[in-house]
């Protein structure tokens, strides 16, 4: 999953009136799964059973009849190709084709586009317009405050690397900076594990599941990401970011006890694919909008979060690829418990820097919405 979007609409949204940070991510994350899940169906017409190459002339050679595992086959690298995966990947690119336009016009809205005369307002200037115009009889007069640290927002993209930014700042500040971090490290690292070696751990020793079932399991884990996702949106109304993502941690430790505990079943093996999907689903966004909360954005705490999020997926991949290789395929449950642990240990040390973390201090009328863009810190101990 690629979250390195999630920067600009956080703070982007807090902007504008009557939207949830929370149910916004929600919404965001769930049509990113919908994505996930929708590319695989796309490419499916288009896979063939048998090889694309066709070496000396044999037209019809196929794969062995239910290989346990596809990465030890040896298929020929010469000949010639015949293949229509190619139609799957322009039928993508076009559904996709739109994206940049649309993100072209929004730069040309935002007046980013240089070498451009712009006649329209700018989209940011109408939300603050929304803000400015709530119903506060003593903020008139008070337009011009915000809008010099929002458009040095755009001005320099490294503002929020500043060390001016973390001008008196506590510990606790920067601690939670890396506990969060360090819980999306294990939580879009298992992710990212589990979807990849989920195949393999299936067609192995004990269960053997045959190849057509097991490829089955990426996609249930994915399209009950996406299930999950959806049904975040609306419980996000009713839990707070910090009550969902206890839940999704407990949740991911446990469904990795009770794989292991039922490691011979098949049909178990399908249901906590599922249910993990269930749990993890919501973890990235609710944690985000967790953190939104504690520290209002100020500073890198969204770009280090996004970071952390990405090292995860990419380092605990090649951690369990390792380890699955030389210890076989019970260590694949093994490091999930593990991961799952640390990242429920790391949620507790996050919950505990919560409570030692001053509160901001309350900031009302006109200088409000300077005081949350601003660089310097405010707490009440």
């Amino acid at each position: 999953m690629p979250p390195t979007q999630g920067k600009p609409w956080l703070r982007g949204e807090r902007r504008i009136p009557s939207v949830d940070p929370c149910n916004f991510s929600q919404v965001l994350h769930f049509f990113m799964g919908f994505g996930a899940l929708l590319s695989p169906l796309i490419a499916d017409p288009f896979l063939s059973e048998s090889n694309c190459i066709q070496a000396n002339g044999t037209a019809n050679s196929s794969l062995p009849h239910q290989p346990r595992n596809l990465s030890h086959l040896e298929l020929p690298s010469e000949g010639l190709v015949v293949t229509r995966l190619s139609y799957a990947f322009w039928i993508m690119a076009l559904i996709n084709l739109p994206v940049p336009f649309a993100v072209l016009l929004l730069l040309y809205k935002e007046r980013l586009v240089p070498c451009c005369w712009w006649r329209s307002p700018r989209l940011l200037a109408a939300d603050e317009l929304a803000l400015e115009t709530q119903p506060t009889e003593k903020d008139s007069g008070s337009s011009l405050p915000p809008k010099a640290p929002l458009d040095q927002g755009h001005d320099d993209l490294f503002s929020c690397c500043q060390g001016k930014n973390f001008k008196g700042a506590p510990y606790s500040y920067f601690a939670i900076h890396i506990a969060g971090a360090l819980v999306l490290f294990m939580t879009d690292g298992i992710m990212g594990e589990y979807s990849g070696f989920v195949y393999s751990y299936a067609v192995e020793e004990p269960l053997s599941v045959g190849h057509k079932v097991a490829g089955y399991l990426p996609s249930l884990f994915w399209g009950f990401i996406t299930l999950g996702r959806l049904l975040s949106i609306p419980i996000s109304y009713r839990l707070k970011p910090a009550t969902m993502v206890l839940i999704n941690v407990v949740g991911v430790v446990g469904t990795f006890l009770l794989l292991l505990i039922f490691s011979h079943s098949v049909i178990f093996l399908f249901v906590g694919t599922a249910c993990l999907g269930l749990f993890l689903s919501s973890t990235f966004p609710s944690m985000l909008s967790y953190t939104e909360d504690i520290l209002q954005y100020k500073g890198c705490a969204t770009t280090v979060l996004v970071t952390g999020a990405g090292i995860g997926e990419m380092v605990l991949q090649l951690l369990v690829g390792s380890i699955f290789q030389v210890q076989g395929s019970y260590s694949f449950l093994v490091c999930g418990v593990i991961f799952g642990c640390l990242a429920f240990t790391f949620y507790i040390l996050l919950l505990f820097f919560h409570r030692m973390h001053p509160r901001p201090s309350s900031v009302t009328g006109p200088d409000k919405a300077t005081e949350m863009h601003g660089s310097d810190f405010s707490y009440q101990r």
